[in-house]
């Protein structure tokens, strides 16, 4: 399935936290929410996105602005990475991929001449009325937390100055 494109609904989903609480995305609604797919809990790359994420978190929260991520680690793993980097956002478990598939996040990846499913780093802007705000289908870890507020600051300022 191809990834929502700037100015799509986004996809619907409701998954579960590392307690068992589900997070519907339509519950938002009035919020600007950052939905990040990352591949696994506590490994180079997830960990360094996620720390930057962590690291400005307080602006995000200041634009008016929640970050979720999205990765199909289970609720126990979710934990532990929570707690062993003191990740104030809220992580969900896509373990059978549907989430993954319907943001085009799942998908055939190579590594060293190897082919597999598995999750491309890719994350959405979701905008108050639910559409898709940018979308960034292919990340690089450092440095994308950083983009992703700008874009939220940038699209929260084209907004106000068009009277929306």
């Amino acid at each position: 399935m191809s990834a929502p494109e700037a100015g799509d609904l986004a996809p619907e989903f409701a998954l579960p936290d590392e307690t068992g609480t589900l997070h519907r995305l339509s519950d938002q609604r009035g919020r600007w929410i950052v939905v990040y797919f990352y591949p696994a809990d506590d490994t180079p790359g997830c960990t360094i996105e996620s720390c930057q994420f962590r690291d400005i978190d307080p602006q995000i929260r200041a634009a008016s602005a929640e970050v979720w991520g999205i990765s199909p680690d289970g609720a126990a793993s979710h934990a532990r990475f929570r707690e062993k980097f003191d990740l104030p956002f809220t992580l969900l478990s896509d373990e059978e991929h549907l989430v993954s598939t319907l943001y085009g996040a799942w998908r055939l990846r190579s590594l060293y001449g190897k082919e597999s499913m598995g999750i491309q780093r890719s994350t959405f802007l979701v905008d108050p009325e639910g559409l898709i705000e940018r979308a960034w289908p292919k990340v690089r870890a450092d440095g994308h937390a950083t983009d992703v507020l700008t874009a939220i600051e940038d699209a929260r300022s084209a907004r106000a100055a068009s009277g929306r």
